[in-house]
């Protein structure tokens, strides 16, 4: 079975240096940074799907751009690559969500995926108007997976449940093919949801022996609902063709981080309710800078300045690569990569480690796509294209 590499949109912005935002922190932005216009998101994803990424991760809240009208826009520039479209089950009905979904497998040729998020900040949902706390969130999250699955199969749905009622609910189109659901959480009610509803589990970049843990509970959880999942990992990524190379443009990144900023950010995040962002947290101690390398090559510098995933996989080629075997041994089948600028990491990854893995027999490029080149990436020279 062939790895499945999905890459990121940046609808918050893009930048030669980190670009913060998430779990109720604002977005950081500097004259450098580069907007998340239609045409620039178009050029990422282009990128990625010559390069043999299957999808591209958009994320959701009120730091970046829409998720849904993002997409929809950006997929008129692409042919194959899939959308995983972020969103939040409480901001819109279960019903209009499955007729979105379906309308947008039609419009694109079936190249729709559903990330669902189902918020892990209260302050953040109040906003939207949404006024439960946490663990009602995700009963609600059940509920309208629930519904969802229910339309999307073509039944005629009637649930009244604790915080969703729906009566004679129909599409009168299905979607072809039924999207996937990825989801993520780290509590024990969100266990729960993803063992009963969800396609794929997400966690972030934890080192390999957190994310085994995580994997052991979640598939449990599975068999007792008679279910299989698949498992996918969220993770930055710094790759080049030296070691020295890949760890130098880490320490770039670093050094631009400003200490008030990782203050502010740390301080912002220490307030979240997810216990994946506390997880994360406590992988560099709540804003040390000291021992950031957590494992070898998995670096949580990016979390000093970022809500969300805040580890990055740095090394050579060959230890990228390495790293992603480990995780694959794990159970990891689908992993959701980024990095700084999104456009030029894209073709790092791509060119330097598709190839390794692919000789390794650990990766088959998508759709009959030619092989990404063994060359090194179209930046060489110095070996780092900052």
């Amino acid at each position: 079975m062939s790895l499945i590499f999905h890459w990121f949109l940046p609808t918050n912005g893009d930048s030669r240096h980190v670009v913060g935002g998430g779990h109720g922190t604002p977005a950081t932005a500097s004259g450098r940074d580069r907007p998340p216009t239609v045409a620039y998101l178009s050029q990422i994803a282009r990128a990625a799907e010559d390069l043999g990424f299957v999808g591209a991760l958009t994320p959701t809240g009120a730091w970046c751009e829409d998720a849904w009208l993002t997409t929809a826009m950006v997929s008129r520039h692409t042919e194959r690559l899939k959308f995983l479209v972020a969103f939040r089950p409480g901001f819109v009905s279960p019903t209009l969500a499955a007729q979105m979904a379906s309308t947008f497998q039609r419009q694109t040729g079936g190249r729709l995926l559903l990330n669902v998020v189902t918020g892990g900040e209260s302050h953040e949902q109040r906003a939207y108007g949404d006024f439960l706390d946490k663990d009602a969130r995700y009963r609600r999250t059940g509920e309208f997976l629930e519904i969802v699955r229910g339309l999307w199969e073509g039944k005629t749905v009637n649930l009244h449940g604790e915080h969703l009622r729906i009566e004679d609910a129909k599409l009168a189109r299905l979607p072809d093919p039924i999207p996937e659901v990825y989801f993520g959480g780290s509590s024990p009610i969100a266990g729960e949801v993803a063992a009963r509803h969800v396609d794929v589990y997400l966690t972030w970049g934890e080192p390999p022996a957190q994310v085994a843990e995580k994997i052991a509970w979640i598939r449990k959880l599975a068999a007792q609902e008679g279910r299989t999942l698949r498992f996918g990992i969220r993770l930055h990524v710094i790759t080049r063709d030296t070691s020295e190379q890949a760890w130098a443009e880490a320490g770039r990144l670093l050094a631009g981080f400003d200490p008030e900023t990782v203050r502010a950010v740390q301080a912002g995040l220490a307030r979240s309710e997810s216990q994946g962002q506390r997880r994360m947290l406590a992988l560099h101690k709540g804003g040390s800078r000291d021992g950031l390398e957590i494992h070898p090559n998995l670096w949580a510098g990016i979390g000093l300045v970022r809500g969300g995933a805040g580890t990055a996989l740095v090394g050579s080629h060959d230890e990228v690569a390495e790293r992603i075997q480990e995780y694959a041994a794990l159970g990891i089948e689908e992993f959701i990569l980024s990095g700084y600028p999104h456009l030029e990491e894209a073709y790092w990854f791509g060119e330097g480690v598709l190839p390794k893995l692919q000789a390794q027999g650990l990766w088959q490029p998508p759709y009959g796509q030619r092989a990404a080149p063994s060359a090194q990436v179209p930046f060489a020279g110095t070996g780092n294209p900052s």
